[in-house]
């Protein structure tokens, strides 16, 4: 099973990837712009705040980058925008656990600090939240393209089932079904 082929591109859901990528996709933008504002220098680790964060100019590039991207993936929309934030979010996640380990050290190219790591891990959560809604839950409603996927005999059975309550109901009663089912008088 393939993420990309499980939801029709036109659904509801499309606007949530959407939505989220684009808000994270601004918020990235917006700091690397204000880093950029600063003329940093790429390699800098003398603690320049930019927003409350340190960063350099390395770091600037790195998220007018990813911003960019998921600003790019907003405009596409559906499944792709989608995918995309599940592994931007995942990204920055593993950014997060990796700048904690080395903190104060020369490995620390990015001038990363405490704040940023703790904004590493809260944007790569909700990134990866938006990208994640309605895909993976347990309760997912059956009328998901989700869970339908997932549950394709299920589904069918429920399908067949509200047709036939349909069908008995009068609703898909074609032209000559419904002229034959009226009494005649």
């Amino acid at each position: 099973m393939r993420l990309r082929d499980e939801m029709p591109v036109d659904h509801r859901l499309a606007t949530v990837y959407r939505y989220g990528a684009g808000l994270c996709g601004v918020i990235l933008l917006v700091f690397g712009c204000l880093g950029f504002a600063d003329e940093l220098r790429p390699f800098d680790t003398a603690g320049t705040d930019v927003a409350g964060m340190s960063t350099n100019g390395l770091l600037s590039l790195i998220s007018v980058l990813f911003g960019v991207l998921l600003i790019a993936g907003a405009v596409i929309g559906g499944n792709i925008a989608s995918a995309l934030n599940m592994t931007v979010g995942a990204l920055f996640l593993l950014s997060g656990f990796v700048h904690l380990f080395i903190l104060d050290r020369p490995a620390n190219i990015l001038d990363f600090g405490l704040t940023n790591v703790l904004f590493s891990f809260a944007m790569g959560l909700l990134i990866a939240t938006f990208g994640m809604y309605g895909r993976v839950s347990g309760g997912l409603p059956h009328d998901n393209p989700y869970w339908r996927r997932r549950h394709a005999r299920e589904a069918a059975q429920e399908s067949l089932a509200a047709r036939r309550r349909q069908r008995a109901q009068g609703i898909l009663a074609g032209p000559q079904e419904a002229t034959s089912a009226r009494p005649r008088g």
